[in-house]
């Protein structure tokens, strides 16, 4: 009879044969999954955990949702892969469908496998559109791990790979550690338009294709932008003859309480990037939405870009029974409903109780809560500590999303409301602790 598989086996087997990211090899001690339904996983050995960090913020349909199962063995045993350069039923619905959910102007969409080659993409198409070769971003972003997206990328993971050439990066809005010394949100979103016009004009605007931003930025805090900036930023690009770039990777199609993140703040981009959350991260995918003016312009100029497995017919599959599984199960109004009445009111309690607590921030599902040692000097709260804090929540029974001195706290958008009560208990308690 064979044995059963245990978590030490499959930690053995990992440790032995995979090479993870982002990480120093010898220190790792992964947290071993085996199955999950819902907003629970489990492990081999039968522990149950409440998954608060959606993985890498992309279940937002949750885990093994039926329809999006069966969608995907469908496809397999009718056509498990096909060329990208073939029509295919699958690549157009899904196609059809994201569209659908663009602002009006959107005409088509370029597949890719992810939302960093997705940003990569979208840097090619406005330098190709404009002719010009800079590309300006945030400090404060993250845009991927490929040659040109992580040099795009502000934090500090862009350090140790800058091969790419032609990126400028500039200060966005964050109050709680503001680089222009405001007082308000006002004040904050007013200064950094000014210091963004002031690095416009300082790197020649005529140099410059486009600004890409994330509608929210999420892995370097979840910084909602203030009243007004990226419609501020859509008129700086507009001013100097710029084209827009989103970045919804991670903040898209239900995170923020809405499909796409930029409804919640009146803009409209000329390009939008997307992955993740579009298939709940059943099948890798993403892709950019292209505006009309730019699908016209490559109608008769050549495209010089591609990937094996753009639109690969099991990833589409599951986009289209996504979406359709969203908007038949009103999830992207239970994730503003339930973040708007429970989640968001319950982290900011949380922060009253608990003086570790500098600041609770966040729209929909994607909030974030940033530690301090003291909240007058707004100390971020040592990696030692963190590090206890995130063992604490796991024996507590949920998974939790840690970066620097931050929990994000980022549910799958079907997450219920006695599940969030669930959670904030945990939190409420492991932080009680300190």
């Amino acid at each position: 009879m064979p044995q059963p598989i245990s978590n030490a086996y499959v930690r053995d087997l990992d440790r032995r044969y995979v090479f993870h990211s982002w990480s120093t090899q010898g220190n790792l001690d992964p947290l071993v999954i085996a199955g999950g339904q819902g907003c629970r996983l489990w492990d081999h050995d039968g522990r149950e955990y409440l998954d608060f960090s959606s993985q890498l913020v992309f279940t937002n349909l949750g885990h093994q949702h039926p329809k999006v199962v069966a969608a995907i063995q469908a496809q397999a045993a009718s056509l498990a892969t096909v060329a990208p350069a073939t029509a295919n039923l699958m690549r157009g619905e899904a196609a059809k469908r994201i569209i659908a959910r663009a602002p009006d102007g959107f005409a088509k969409v370029f597949f890719t496998n992810a939302g960093a080659d997705a940003n990569e993409n979208a840097m090619r198409m406005a330098r190709l559109f404009t002719g010009r070769p800079k590309i300006l971003s945030a400090y404060r972003s993250y845009h991927g791990n490929t040659g040109a997206a992580i040099v795009a990328t502000g934090e500090g993971r862009r350090l140790s790979n800058e091969y790419a050439t032609g990126h400028v990066h500039f200060f966005g809005p964050y109050l709680y550690r503001s680089e222009f010394h405001a007082g308000s949100e006002q004040e904050e979103c007013e200064r950094a338009l000014r210091h963004l016009r002031r690095v416009i004009e300082s790197e020649g605007p005529s140099s410059i294709a486009a600004i890409l931003l994330e509608t929210v930025p999420g892995s370097v805090g979840i910084l909602v932008p203030p009243a007004g900036y990226l419609q501020g930023v859509r008129a700086l690009a507009d001013e100097f003859g710029l084209l827009l770039i989103l970045d919804e990777v991670m903040a898209g199609f239900g995170r923020c309480g809405s499909w796409l993140a930029l409804e919640r703040f009146d803009v409209v981009p000329d390009l939008i990037t997307f992955a993740k959350g579009v298939n709940s991260g059943y099948v890798p995918a993403g892709g950019v939405m292209i505006s009309a003016r730019l699908c016209d312009f490559f109608e008769t100029r050549y495209f010089p870009g591609g990937l094996t497995y753009s639109g690969h017919p099991l990833a589409m599959a599951a986009i289209v029974a996504t979406l359709d599984a969203m908007h038949e199960e009103g999830v992207v109004e239970n994730a503003r409903q339930v973040g708007e009445e429970v989640l968001g009111p319950g982290l900011k309690a949380l922060a009253d109780r608990h003086a570790v607590i500098g600041e609770a921030r966040g729209i929909g599902l994607f909030w974030a809560l940033e530690l301090v040692e003291d909240r007058q000097r707004r100390t971020p709260l040592p990696a030692a500590q963190m590090a206890r804090i995130k063992a604490r929540l796991l024996e507590r029974g949920l998974i939790p999303f840690i970066v620097d001195n931050r929990i994000h706290v980022l549910p799958p958008c079907i997450v219920s409301a006695e599940e969030v009560r669930q959670a904030l208990a945990i939190y409420d308690d492991v932080l009680g602790s300190l």
